[in-house]
């Protein structure tokens, strides 16, 4: 799959990413993310790498491993991990407590366990992205496909107005082959509690919380600024 050419610049997306590269030492282990904001991370990786830079990286999604081999990243497969050592990764909401939403791109499972098997997350992301309460932003669940009916009762159980996701005329498949429910709450009160009550949910692989795992909110400007929120 052919990652998305970001043809017209977003100064506050490139302005975060370009902050989070600053933070990769020379034969580091880097988690590469997926989406939007990750795209502009991964491009000013490729130029430090022709400069020089000597890192390994693994990649989130294969849209990622495809744009990071194309900038010439040397994307190493998971069994040679000893250890990641820096993610950089977006997100679709976080809060000052560096809660996140993630998901938006369907790449949550892979980047959650990237994101786990890293000494340090970097999260980046426009100012938008910043809110008070996690929540507006649709909720997505991985699911599997078997029964996938009777997961989305459960999750119906929970409020989470759940809707498959689609792609064209046909429901979106994640490179695990799994479905996609987005769960629109518009609030999140508690979102360790519904974390966990998500992932009891027998057919949930995995929901687009990330709690405890970000270190470091790098906020983009439209000025082409930032801002950086430690946890």
């Amino acid at each position: 799959m052919a990652y998305i050419c970001y043809m017209q610049v977003n100064i506050a997306k490139k302005a975060a990413a370009e902050q989070a590269a600053t933070y990769i030492r020379p034969g580091m282990t880097v988690g590469l993310g997926t989406g939007s904001t990750a795209y502009y991370a991964i491009m000013r990786i490729g130029e430090m790498v022709r400069e020089g830079l000597q890192i390994k990286a693994v990649a989130t999604s294969r849209e990622s491993e495809d744009l990071a081999g194309a900038q010439g990243i040397t994307i190493i497969p998971f069994s040679e991990v000893e250890k990641i050592d820096l993610d950089i990764d977006g997100a679709d909401e976080a809060d000052m407590q560096l809660r996140l939403i993630k998901g938006g791109g369907g790449a949550l499972l892979r980047e959650k366990i990237v994101a786990a098997a890293s000494e340090q997350m970097i999260v980046i992301a426009e100012e938008a992205k910043l809110v008070q309460q996690l929540g507006k932003f649709p909720l997505p669940v991985e699911i599997i496909p078997f029964a996938y009916e009777l997961t989305l009762r459960r999750l119906q159980q929970l409020h989470a107005a759940p809707a498959l996701r689609k792609k064209g005329d046909q429901y979106f498949v994640t490179d695990n082959g799994n479905l996609i429910a987005d769960c629109h709450y518009e609030h999140i009160a508690d979102p360790e509690t519904l974390h966990a009550q998500l992932n009891d949910i027998p057919g949930v692989v995995e929901n687009g919380l990330f709690i405890g795992m970000a270190h470091l909110l790098i906020i983009g400007k439209e000025d082409g600024t930032f801002r950086e929120i430690r946890r």
